[in-house]
């Protein structure tokens, strides 16, 4: 999820108890380039590991070049961006735009896998729209070309992130493929992680946008509100120690507003929390909600 599976929050959701952890997506020409931004995307926190980096491009050659800078820099295995449906994106021939080209994917395959020594994974959709459905499709060229496992979103790029995630897509993957599968889509607690599991016969399942303001779904317990009190005090001292002071600022609007949601008056104080200047006047803006 890009500005937001940052260090930081990735730290938080491994001592929340989740598994694999995996970078936002990191452009691989920007990369090449030494551009600054997008160096600092790759930072991470050695508590973090094992730890994935996403990368997304279409260029195979780049692409190589950019895992292997990951791997030096210690990445743990690379993962390829499929799925990514916004639109200067996908107009670049980008994230989802790779499921409407097979053969330009199995050539980024061919490519990639050659380059990187270690785990090598992707992350599709269900397919570009409804009339072209493939994802069963490109995880079998995947496999065939040595591609170690598949992260399936059911939804299609038409679809963006609306209407229920389709999970038969991700149930006819896992029957086209002997590689693992993960599924994603509509998972908000481990009840619904484990209804996945049961209605597709994935391998795992992979929680993006269900953990923004409760990192503590990886816990797989109903977690106390002292407890999660804990927890957001902990992801707001990583934040302002590991990020640049006005990065940081962004992050802690962003995160306390999701972790305000459901409380008293979030709703109302949403813009004050938006239009603070300082992180102290966050916080405080925050804690008086909670």
């Amino acid at each position: 999820m890009a500005g937001v599976t940052n260090a930081p929050f990735r730290l938080v959701a491994r001592e929340c108890g989740a598994g694999r952890l995996t970078s936002e997506e990191i452009d691989a020409r920007a990369l090449v380039r030494d551009n600054a931004r997008t160096v600092a995307l790759t930072a991470y926190l050695p508590e973090e590991r094992p730890l994935a980096m996403q990368l997304l491009g279409e260029d195979p050659d780049l692409l190589a070049e950019a895992a292997r800078r990951l791997e030096t820099a210690g990445a743990d295995g690379i993962d390829l961006n499929m799925g990514c449906p916004v639109a200067k994106v996908v107009a670049k021939g980008q994230g989802a735009a790779l499921m409407r080209d097979p053969l330009r994917a199995a050539v980024i395959f061919r490519t990639l896998r050659k380059a990187v020594a270690g785990a090598f994974t992707i992350k599709i959709r269900g397919g570009w729209d409804d009339r072209t459905v493939n994802a069963p499709e490109i995880a079998r060229l995947a496999e065939s070309e040595g591609v170690d496992g598949v992260t399936v979103h059911p939804r299609t790029r038409s679809q963006q992130y609306t209407g229920r995630a389709p999970w038969d897509v991700i149930a006819d993957v896992v029957d086209a493929v002997r590689i693992p599968v993960v599924g994603n889509g509509d998972v908000s607690s481990v009840d619904d992680a484990r209804a996945m599991v049961a209605a597709t016969g994935c391998a795992s399942v992979m929680i993006g946008r269900g953990a923004l303001g409760r990192p503590w779904i990886f816990r797989g317990v109903d977690v106390p509100r002292d407890a999660r009190a804990t927890i957001i005090r902990r992801h707001c001292a990583l934040i302002e120690a590991h990020l640049p002071e006005r990065a940081a600022l962004v992050q802690l609007k962003k995160h306390l507003a999701w972790y305000s949601d459901g409380l008293p008056f979030a709703a109302r104080s949403r813009p004050a929390i938006f239009a603070a200047r300082t992180p102290a006047e966050v916080a405080d803006l925050f804690w008086r909600l909670w």
